[in-house]
């Protein structure tokens, strides 16, 4: 759908039209399907989370903001439900909650990462995203996958803007990490770049 067919049927849905609603739903739910799939544990509360945020999406078209992109505006409300969803069942684990003062400075090989994703597998990738730290594999996403600011991803994650450039650090050391330790241990090694 190009943007003025979205603003269409975004018009006609807030008017009631269930065709209008139907074309939206088909437009962007494999997309938020797929968003929540990397955010959430399972395949079936990934399902769930889909429902749940097109369902809000659908009581609040009133509230949407039409000079901002809908789409911008669906990731939104979808990370802000997957992140309340990972919150409320308590799967935050402590390693997120470590002292930042221990974290580097700065990663060692900043393209090091970039090429461990080239070569890995999207399976290898999305084993690696579901051993991070919920809040740390949904930063990544909101700020990777969904495109969003680092205002954006404080306000979803509910954390000061200067906490996000600090948390993304960290979820890219640990993803990195992970992905050399389960097959791109020998790319590691060849490209000379050791661990931290």
């Amino acid at each position: 759908m190009s943007e003025a067919q979205v603003a269409e049927a975004l018009s006609a849905a807030r008017e009631g039209d269930p065709e209008a609603w139907g074309q939206l739903y088909r437009q962007y739910a494999p997309a938020i399907f797929r968003f929540c799939r990397r955010a959430m544990p399972t395949r079936e509360d990934a399902e769930d989370a889909t429902a749940d945020i097109f369902i809000k999406v659908h009581e609040k078209l009133g509230q949407y903001d039409s000079s901002r992109p809908f789409g911008a505006w669906l990731y939104r409300v979808a990370g802000n439900h997957c992140w309340d969803m990972l919150r409320r069942r308590r799967i935050r684990q402590d390693l997120e909650t470590g002292d930042v003062d221990s974290m580097p400075l700065a990663h060692p090989d900043p393209g090091q990462l970039d090429r461990l994703l080239a070569e890995s597998t999207s399976q290898q990738v999305r084993a690696a995203l579901e051993k991070l730290p919920a809040r740390a594999r949904v930063a990544l996403l909101l700020r990777y996958y969904s495109d969003m600011s680092y205002d954006d991803v404080a306000d979803t994650l509910g954390v000061r803007r200067t906490f996000v450039g600090v948390l993304l650090l960290r979820a890219r050391h640990q993803l990195r990490e992970i992905l050399a330790a389960s097959g791109g241990e020998t790319l590691v090694q060849s490209s000379g770049g050791g661990k931290p």
